[in-house]
């Protein structure tokens, strides 16, 4: 089996092009990719959040969720992200996998599989592997790597 699966909902396509416009706020690292995430339940926003938008070089996902009055309200949701959910994180934070994991997020839908410029990453394989549902959004590549090209060179 692909590890690739594609959505074409057009719903997951909004989403996603909220997540891209979060991605764009975050501020360029050397180390970091800039990543944007929304949390859907219920096909409506909860919450959002960008990469390094609340100080301990916080991931996207890690803000949306540490967003919550209550990380119950994560349980069954979707989350929207430009990239791959982190499985290493270099600086030593819990990886974003077992983040989503333990707020028993229901689906993720993504925009790129993450470079291995950085880390070597199985995100996708490790939310799977816990009953995850993952996605990705065709035709977005280009629009989820515009805000890494000081990482990414092409």
């Amino acid at each position: 089996m692909s590890l690739t699966q594609y959505t074409h909902d057009p719903r997951d396509r909004e989403f996603m092009q909220l997540a891209i416009e979060k991605a764009n706020e975050s501020i360029p690292v050397e180390k970091a990719y800039c990543v944007g995430a929304v949390l859907v339940q219920n096909g409506q926003q909860l919450t959002s959040g960008f990469s390094r938008e609340i100080p301990g070089n916080t991931h996207a996902e890690e803000c949306a969720l540490l967003k919550l009055k209550d990380i119950e309200e994560a349980k069954g949701g979707t989350m929207y992200t430009t990239m791959e959910p982190c499985s290493t994180r270099l600086s030593g934070n819990r990886p974003c996998t077992d983040r989503l994991i333990e707020a028993q997020i229901a689906r993720v839908v993504m925009g790129v599989r993450e470079p291995p410029n950085l880390v070597q990453c199985t995100g996708l394989q490790q939310l799977r592997d816990s009953g995850i549902e993952v996605f990705v959004v065709p035709d977005v590549e280009d629009a989820c790597f515009a805000p890494n090209q000081h990482i990414i060179k092409h």
